[in-house]
């Protein structure tokens, strides 16, 4: 055990306040704990000290306006998910967090720290006697050779091929969703698409943010795709697990004809990723279940898959194929 100090301000203020004020670099935000006290257990993570923002009632807000919904960083999981009208007019996004983690883990996570969850890949969580650049920069990526079956067909380099783990973001992403930072030296918001980074030559670097900031916010623009959106994941059982592929899919049609139509994919990649392809090619056209499969192996055509995850190329197909399928059922 690690000795590190722990505070817990009630306004955002407050927190970066507090971050002013201590520039060490091992200092880290502490929402629900649900992946930080997971990561200190299994040292991946070491910090110093951890500034507790989940008695700040400034980050726990919804405003679910005409043309854009807002939500609080701090709000949890479960509330979003559980939210009346989210339910019943973007589904995917509830969909997307109802499906990730069990109810207990849905109470205390918070929409902020889902975001910046890490990897799963065995090699991060494991002990230093497997390389993984990602946990220590320049000792190599054990994935490569060794065991890949849950790894990344896109986004991957020689340095790191290890898959973005969650839902909400693959439901984000789809939608052009803005996140809202804040730190001591001031505000500013990113695309939802820029936030994560692939991992390049630099895989332990996960996200844009700097050290210092906070998310305070989420915001989702309004579009008629919400109301038929569905989050199918496909996992290996049945209960709560990480995706072997997602697709969060949002659909508008009129005359028989796609107008408008959303696609986020996940545990694919190595950030959340859209099916930019997908896309571009059922606009215009009906939506049956060949042009569905059509528009999907557009997408998988490019995959870089290895040696143990070829299924996965195959399973996206179908993946992608039937979420377009249902979203257009919700119609």
């Amino acid at each position: 055990m690690r000795d590190f100090s722990y505070g817990s301000p009630d306004s955002a203020n407050a927190v970066l306040a507090r971050r002013a004020a201590d520039e060490a670099p091992g200092l880290r935000y502490l929402g629900g704990g649900t992946t930080l006290f997971d990561l200190m257990k299994l040292n991946v993570e070491a910090p110093t000290a951890l500034i507790d923002v989940t008695r700040c009632r400034d980050l726990r807000t919804i405003d679910l306006g005409r043309s854009e919904w807002r939500f609080g960083a701090g709000m949890t999981m479960g509330e979003i998910a559980d939210h009346e009208r989210v339910r019943s007019d973007f589904p995917a996004l509830s969909e997307s967090l109802w499906k990730a983690a069990s109810q207990q883990i849905r109470n205390m996570a918070t929409l902020g720290g889902n975001l910046l969850q890490r990897t799963r890949c065995a090699y991060f969580r494991g002990t230093p006697a497997y390389p993984c650049n990602k946990r220590e920069p320049g000792t190599g990526c054990s994935a490569l050779e060794g065991a890949n079956r849950g790894h990344a067909l896109f986004g991957g380099s020689p340095q790191c091929v290890a898959t973005y783990p969650g839902d909400l973001a693959i439901a984000l992403i789809a939608f052009d969703a803005v996140v809202d930072l804040r730190s001591p030296r001031g505000a500013r918001s990113v695309p939802f698409g820029e936030l994560h980074r692939e991992p390049g030559d630099t895989p332990h670097l996960d996200t844009q943010l700097a050290p210092d900031e906070l998310i305070v916010a989420i915001r989702i623009p309004r579009s008629p795709a919400m109301k038929a959106s569905v989050y199918h994941k496909v996992r290996d059982r049945e209960s709560y697990a990480f995706a072997l592929v997602s697709a969060a899919v949002g659909l508008q049609m009129a005359a028989g004809q796609v107008i408008d139509v959303r696609i986020g994919l996940g545990g694919v990649a190595t950030r959340p990723w859209r099916a930019v392809a997908a896309e571009r090619h059922l606009r215009g056209r009906a939506l049956t279940r060949e042009s569905a499969r059509q528009a999907a192996e557009l997408v998988f055509a490019d995959a870089r898959p290895l040696p143990h995850n070829r299924f996965k190329v195959a399973l996206g197909i179908d993946t992608l194929t039937d979420a377009l399928m249902q979203s257009k059922e919700r119609l």
